[in-house]
């Protein structure tokens, strides 16, 4: 069971998801709250897998409590919850070490796949809004670069290669098409990636590829 948290400061929000949330099998709402403290006292509490925060709310926001989750000694998979806007503090809280984005409107399929996805390690890197996010967001400044480039020096061409299909915006699935690769070889890539980079999860590496201007 995919234990789940919904903060954001909006109740019909949270109902919606709640809503659809719980209509799959595999999926428990444990808590609720409105703010990023809350999410952060419940998480402490009840360990959820899954926390879905929203990012703009009154008293602690998203992003906040999302670098306080991932500091946690057991953190949850922290996945922000946004509009139709892009919003700058999204990449910031993926660079804190949240696994991705949804939007709010995400269909109630799309939506449960997603926290099934995320439960399993992977990010949301597939939508077509996480890759505009990241050409806006994760275009290096002239002094980040080298030291982004310094640090995936200890990556190997192969290793090269599925980061950049990452960065893109690929999946596991996608990474394995386009590379000649059985989808488990391409997890144990990750795998490798991440254990390198001394990363949590490949959303971090991927904007670490786009600061490098490997993307």
């Amino acid at each position: 069971m995919i234990r789940t948290i919904l903060i954001d400061d909006e109740q019909l929000v949270r109902s919606g998801l709640k809503m659809i949330l719980d209509s799959a099998d595999d999926i428990e709402v444990v808590g609720e709250g409105s703010d990023g403290a809350e999410a952060v006292r419940l998480a402490r509490g009840l360990q959820p897998d899954v926390v879905l925060l929203d990012i703009r709310m009154p008293g602690v926001d998203g992003l906040t409590a999302a670098t306080e989750l991932a500091a946690l000694p057991n953190p949850p998979k922290v996945v922000l919850l946004t509009t139709f806007d892009l919003d700058e503090y999204v990449h910031r809280a993926l660079r804190a070490g949240a696994v991705g984005f949804l939007l709010k409107d995400t269909p109630p399929r799309d939506l449960i796949t997603a926290v099934r996805t995320i439960d399993e390690g992977n990010a949301m890197l597939a939508p077509s809004v996480t890759k505009r996010m990241l050409e806006r967001f994760a275009a290096p400044a002239s002094d980040e670069a080298p030291v982004a480039a310094k640090r995936l020096e200890v990556l190997s061409d192969r290793e090269r290669d599925v980061l950049i299909a990452i960065a893109r915006g690929m999946s596991n699935a996608e990474v394995g098409r386009e590379l000649g690769m059985r989808e488990a070889t391409v997890k144990a890539h990750v795998s490798r990636i991440l254990s390198k980079l001394a990363m949590t999860n490949r959303v971090q590496a991927a904007i670490l590829a786009h600061d490098a201007g490997w993307v």
